[in-house]
């Protein structure tokens, strides 16, 4: 273990440029042990730490920068990737827009602190068109206050640190083996626990042909489509004939859903994970006739089957829809929170 700090002694700047890079790129290897270590060391006198914030913060912009141009470039393509590799696909996306929805370019400070969050906020940022200016500002601070918020802990509780540090390495070449292990234990947790969910509704799930000839043959499912708002702000296209839902909404207006119908929920997530929790809470609270749509809206799309683009107007009483059971009204527009 001693040999690591004399290596981060060595080669810190280079080190916590590379560690911090890798995180904000979406690597599940975490930069704070490093940086706090980076502390304790400055509080000992043995590293610069304005070197040490300057190596920190510039690998955090330079993994943003990245990012932030694939959005801009590739938008939604570059999102439905990170949902498939992350461990908590569809509620990082929806918890990133949420902040976005809430904050505006202040999440982009705030997603930094929040794990999952980080990687996904610049991608986000460069597909709903933010100047690049603007967001490489916000992000600069956010990058800074990140890294010195770690440095000055480890600072702070320099002694401490040191304590466990020596703790650590009397235990040797065991304490690395025993992070390692307790890493690589909760990724394949977190890996297990997310295909259990989709196993769970595998045979549930409907795919786009079949909802598609179900509505052409007259039936008339409730579709729900669970996007957040940002998401409706950015691509105000649904599966024609669909409500807006989000799924903080279903959560607190599931009475309002009938139980004597189908109901079709998707999102844009390629893995449907979203669909598959909030069937999952439906069927709990008695709505048993739900189903995932397979491959969310992307797979409804890819098809050429109808969509409608609704516009930004007040959020119509969910119930009244509901409650008539002729599907004949035309549908009612759907508002889009501003911000």
């Amino acid at each position: 273990m001693n040999e690591v700090l004399d290596f981060l002694v060595r080669h810190g700047a280079a080190v916590l440029f590379a560690v911090v890079f890798i995180e904000q790129m979406g690597i599940p290897l975490p930069a704070t042990p490093w940086l706090l270590a980076a502390g304790a060391l400055a509080g000992a006198g043995k590293m610069n730490w304005v070197v040490a914030l300057g190596a920190a913060a510039f690998g955090s912009v330079v993994a943003d920068f990245v990012w932030f141009y694939l959005g801009r470039h590739y938008g939604n393509r570059v999102l439905n990737l990170l949902c498939r590799i992350s461990l908590e696909p569809d509620s990082c996306v929806r918890r990133t827009q949420d902040v976005f929805t809430r904050y505006g370019m202040r999440g982009v400070v705030a997603a930094k602190f929040i794990p999952g969050l980080s990687t996904l906020a610049p991608p986000l940022a460069g597909s709903s068109g933010v100047s690049a200016a603007r967001f490489f500002a916000f992000d600069g601070a956010g990058s800074l206050l990140y890294g010195g918020a770690f440095i000055l802990v480890g600072v702070l509780f320099s002694h401490q640190l040191e304590q466990v540090i020596d703790a650590l390495a009397s235990l040797g070449g065991s304490a690395l083996a025993l992070v390692a292990g307790l890493v690589a234990l909760y990724i394949a947790y977190k890996y297990f626990q997310r295909h259990r969910l989709l196993r769970e509704l595998r045979m549930a799930r409907i795919g786009a042909d079949e909802l598609y000839q179900k509505l052409e043959a007259g039936e008339d499912p409730l579709i729900l489509d669970l996007r957040s708002h940002a998401e409706l702000q950015q691509d105000p296209s649904l599966i024609r004939g669909a409500l807006h839902m989000t799924i903080d909404e279903v959560e607190h207006r599931q009475q309002e859903i009938p139980r004597d119908r189908d109901i079709v929920l998707y999102c844009s997530c390629p893995n449907e994970v979203s669909s598959a929790k909030v069937a999952l809470l439906l069927q709990h609270k008695g709505i048993l006739r739900v189903r995932p749509l397979l491959g969310g809206i992307d797979a409804w799309r890819e098809r050429n089957y109808p969509l409608e683009v609704r516009e930004a107007s007040p959020t119509p009483s969910f119930q009244s829809r509901v409650a008539a059971q002729d599907p004949g009204p035309a549908p009612v527009p759907i508002k889009v929170e501003s911000d």
